[in-house]
């Protein structure tokens, strides 16, 4: 009996133990995300990304994936037994963390790792992913982009980790190491400057880093047939163009404009915040320009079809130089804070045409605030914007965020004057250079250069459903119309 006993008790117990480790055990994995109002699937809790180093090979053919290793440096800010990457349409061979061998799996667009022991809380911890890269699939779901003669990238807004595995939301700025290798014959350039560039045979190794911190949506690395066309800028600041080689010449009129253009910027809000700056004029048809970091992604087709005015194209141009300050050194915390980066950015294109290319900037304000409660009625407020439409994550970008918000810092300009506001928008960039800012930060910078709280006029202004009087313009009337597209015959920004 005493034996039996012992026996019963050791496989009660037993059972109980086993209960306890089914308990314990993790629970299947899942895509996971900050909880971004707009993207909320979009970056991973629980670590705070430092530097990517991507090294990518390139085989001269734009309709195959490169094979590419991702490694990232991180530091976990609290306790992790999984961590979770942003990334989607590319295959992982392997996964390492802290130098040893990790099991991982995929959970919708997440890459999902079991390290092989827990990262302890406020530790370090680098991951390497061996991957491909693949730039085949649909034209409008961003990442790579498929030019004429080879590759550049289009990030905005969720689409970097269609490239390689990242912590995907614009909170989290790291900085980045790109190291690629590619066919002689090919010229590679990316974000910051080139720190070397060696030759083997019939390849080429070039690696390029950045020099100030940067948001996964910005990165970019073109590979294609150009030329880079080098020059001087503003104190020294180093130009570097990227073109087309057989267009060099034609496209040498709008290049070379590029540092009147930053020096008009610096009069406005200061020094230009990074270490170089260019163009970068992909043969392909996207419908938009995007500022990705120190390098501007253009359309071929707006500098050479002669479709659009010079003071118009002038303006584009100036807005993404604009971005470099508001969107790429200021970056929003959060996809909802977007009005911040383009309605500064269609705030200066707006003012370089009204000085430059004689458009009243008056006349273009009163005829957005004519739109403007149609846009608001479509699209959202500028700070509240409306989510995506299901399967169109690029319909965030609605007048009312460009326009729109640049409305709003005309109605701010007319509401604490010209003098304040000018010291403001210097401010702005200068105290959250290289950082992350919200639209409570504006908002709270701005009532401390007014000297009074402005709180309810930015409530009004950027929440309200309705578009508030115009400071100063009262007389002036919005009519709700529907949602439109871009005016006809006229290229889209971001």
């Amino acid at each position: 009996m005493l034996h039996t006993s012992r026996r019963r008790l050791r496989a009660i117990l037993l059972a109980a133990a086993s209960a306890t480790l089914v308990a314990a055990a993790l629970p299947s994995p899942e895509p996971l995300g900050i909880g971004d109002r707009l993207f909320p699937e979009l970056g991973n809790p629980g670590y705070d990304v430092l530097e990517y180093d991507i090294a990518l090979t390139y085989e001269g053919r734009n309709d195959k994936p490169l094979e590419a290793v991702t490694k990232i440096d991180a530091y976990a800010t609290r306790g992790l037994d999984r961590v979770n990457l942003d990334f989607t349409h590319g295959t992982v061979r392997s996964v390492m963390v802290n130098h040893t061998p990790a099991d991982f799996t995929t959970a919708g667009e997440d890459l999902v790792i079991d390290p092989p022991a827990n990262i302890p809380a406020n530790s370090r911890m680098e991951i390497a992913v061996t991957h491909t890269s693949d730039p085949r699939g649909p034209k409008d779901a961003g990442g790579w982009v498929r030019t004429g003669d080879g590759l550049v990238m289009a990030n905005q807004a969720d689409a970097a980790h269609r490239v390689f595995p990242s912590n995907d939301h614009p909170s989290d700025k790291a900085y980045f190491t790109f190291r690629v290798t590619a066919p002689k014959s090919i010229t590679v350039v990316a974000n910051g400057r080139r720190l070397a560039k060696a030759e083997a045979g019939d390849k080429a190794s070039w690696v390029y880093r950045t020099g100030h911190p940067m948001a996964t949506e910005l990165a970019q690395v073109s590979m294609g047939r150009s030329t880079v066309v080098e020059r001087q800028g503003p104190h020294g600041l180093a130009l570097r163009d990227v073109v087309p080689t057989a267009e060099r010449g034609e496209l040498e009129r709008w290049l070379k404009k590029t540092p009147d253009h930053i020096t008009w910027m610096e009069e406005k809000v200061g020094r230009y915040p990074f270490e170089t700056y260019g163009a970068l004029i992909a043969d392909a048809d996207t419908g938009f320009q995007l500022e990705t970091q120190t390098l501007s992604l253009f359309e071929r087709s707006l500098f050479t079809t002669g479709a659009y005015p010079e003071w118009y194209v002038d303006s584009i141009m100036v807005h993404e130089l604009a971005h470099q300050w508001f969107g790429d050194s200021v970056t929003p915390r959060s996809w909802s804070d977007l009005w911040l980066n383009e309605g500064h950015a269609s705030w200066y294109q707006g003012l370089y045409a009204h000085e430059k290319g004689k458009q009243p900037l008056e006349t273009h304000m009163r005829e957005a605030y004519g739109l403007s409660d149609g846009w608001r009625a479509a699209g959202g407020p500028p700070a509240a914007p409306k989510a995506p439409v299901p399967g169109q994550k690029l319909s965030i970008f609605r007048p009312v965020v460009y326009d729109g918000s640049a409305l709003v810092l005309y109605a701010l300009r007319q509401e604490i004057g010209k003098a304040a506001f000018e010291s403001l928008e210097r401010a702005w960039v200068q105290e959250y250079r290289d950082a992350t800012a919200s639209t409570e930060d504006f908002t709270r910078l701005a009532s401390s250069v007014a000297g009074r709280d402005l709180s309810a006029f930015f409530k009004a202004w950027l929440y309200g459903k309705k578009t508030p009087p115009m400071p100063g313009h009262t007389d002036w009337r919005s009519k709700p119309v529907e949602d439109r597209k871009e005016k006809a015959g006229k290229t889209s920004n971001r």
